[in-house]
């Protein structure tokens, strides 16, 4: 049987420190080795998995961006993008002005990424945006203003506040046709919240669906921690969910694995494996 394993990273293949141990850096390349299909799907983008990834080889194209993005990590190049229609990207625009919010907007052309913004305003963001574009090197173009953007090659809006800043916008943008949300809290943060907004033909679920289908694999296993992982497992045949996981995850679970700090993915692929 045909078999290709999927994992979140943050808070489930990734410990709390957002690494990726050298145990299961070693146990994914050997996994490899033994002919395993193994992928990921993630909210991060190509810059940050690219690096968290590397020296892994990974066959199958990695689900990105909450499955706005289907990336070959190995050739570097985009198999999918599912692009923001522009009606709907002027109606989340002017949803987020009307909350007095900002945001980065990431955009692709050319195979590449790279996101819009104009202007830091907390020190979430300032961080947000040091990290990728020092650490990762990720693309960054201030502009004057947002609506000036020509809405080619939108695919998502970023934003970073506490839940209680970002619960009324996300009222707003739930009700904006053919758009898609993720509302979710930061694994690293006590009060941070992340709301990230794309369309709605992009989910975990759906990309999941196409990879299975298009490489033939006759079984998808899935792990994850937290609600934006519930489209994953949806579209799984197996799915686990880690120690710490939200309990709303655990829920959709067949079964809870060790913590994200004890490599646990890792030594269930492997002993399942043998």
């Amino acid at each position: 049987m045909k078999t290709l394993y999927i994992s979140d990273l943050d808070g489930t293949l990734l410990n709390s420190s957002a690494k990726l141990s050298e145990f299961s850096k070693n146990a994914l390349v050997e996994l490899s080795n033994r002919g395993i299909y193994f992928t990921v799907a993630t909210a991060r983008s190509p810059y940050s998995v690219r690096s968290i990834l590397y020296g892994i080889p990974i066959s199958v194209p990695c689900i990105l961006m909450n499955g706005v993005l289907i990336y070959d990590i190995m050739t570097d190049t985009f198999v999918e993008v599912n692009e923001i229609m522009p009606q709907a990207f002027r109606a989340v625009l002017s949803a987020i002005r009307k909350e007095n919010l900002s945001c980065f907007i990431y955009f692709v052309k050319d195979n590449k990424l790279s996101s819009y913004y104009e202007s830091i305003e907390n020190a979430n963001m300032q961080a947000f945006y040091d990290e990728r574009k020092n650490q990762y090197g990720k693309s960054f173009v201030r502009v004057d203003k947002l609506e000036d953007i020509v809405p080619s090659g939108i695919i998502y809006f970023t934003m970073l506040y506490t839940r209680e800043e970002l619960l009324p916008l996300y009222e707003r943008v739930s009700e904006v046709p053919n758009i898609s949300c993720s509302f979710y809290k930061d694994v690293y943060s006590e009060d941070l919240w992340y709301l990230e907004i794309f369309s709605s033909r992009a989910t975990k679920y759906n990309s999941t669906l196409r990879l299975k289908e298009q490489y033939g694999f006759d079984r998808v296993v899935g792990f994850g921690d937290s609600h934006n992982d519930i489209p994953l497992f949806n579209a799984c045949d197996e799915c686990y969910a880690v120690e710490n996981a939200a309990d709303e995850l655990k829920a959709y679970a067949d079964e809870i694995l060790g913590s994200n700090n004890s490599d646990s993915v890792a030594k269930f692929m492997l002993d399942v494996s043998k």
